[in-house]
């Protein structure tokens, strides 16, 4: 059965360009990011792998840990870490599972018959401290991943998951929240005391409580 949002993110032992990982331990008690790619010596591949890396400081701050995953063998991933850094400018010193008998790829469904029947498909998980998916999104091969969204969302996801809120479309960091239905609009002003709008009875703003 695949996984749905909400589901515990199962645990798995694998090698990869780091070493030996228990993907739990791996994780400890922050935030994780695991995203897989069809193939090693990929083109678009590549730039993801690169932009990661790039992005090493963004992740950090957030208490995140990266993890990739390719259904190549070690080999391949250490001659391919040097052409991604070479041509990346990046140091891609994050891990990425070598998971040459697909064993990571069917617990999280990243095979796809009508994609390919060997290949992952695009997939990324954000997976929470409680081990919990918070979000999947699955890419086509011939389209790149937006980091920058990746990265909003997480912002979102940790905001929401400490304060009664949700965050309106095209949100990013620092903007105003949504006061979600769960608090009556009589406790907004004790409950977030930075002010708030009343735009409709079921829309109710109020600064970013953690700004």
């Amino acid at each position: 059965m695949s996984l749905r949002l909400g589901d515990i993110a199962p645990n798995f032992q694998a090698k990869t360009s780091q070493g030996d990982i228990d993907f739990y331990e791996y994780l400890g008690n922050g935030w994780g990011v695991l995203f897989s790619h069809p193939a090693d010596f990929t083109p678009v591949c590549t730039t993801e792998l690169g932009r990661t890396a790039q992005l090493k400081e963004e992740f950090a701050k957030r208490n995140v840990k990266v993890l990739a995953l390719s259904v190549d063998p070690l080999d391949k991933h250490t001659a391919w870490i040097s052409d991604i850094n070479e041509t990346q400018n990046a140091n891609v010193d994050f891990p990425i599972i070598a998971d040459q008998d697909r064993k990571v790829s069917d617990l999280y469904d990243m095979i796809h018959p009508n994609a390919s029947e060997t290949a992952t498909v695009r997939s990324l998980f954000i997976i929470g401290p409680d081990k919990k998916v918070k979000l999947m999104i699955t890419y086509p091969a011939s389209t790149g991943r937006n980091f920058v969204e990746v990265l909003r969302v997480i912002d979102s996801l940790q905001l929401t998951a400490n304060y009664s809120v949700a965050t309106p479309a095209d949100w990013k960091d620092g903007e105003d929240v949504i006061v979600t239905m769960a608090v009556p609009t009589e406790d907004i002003p004790k409950r977030f005391p930075k002010g708030h709008k009343i735009i409709k009875p079921y829309l109710r703003t109020t600064p970013q409580p953690n700004k």
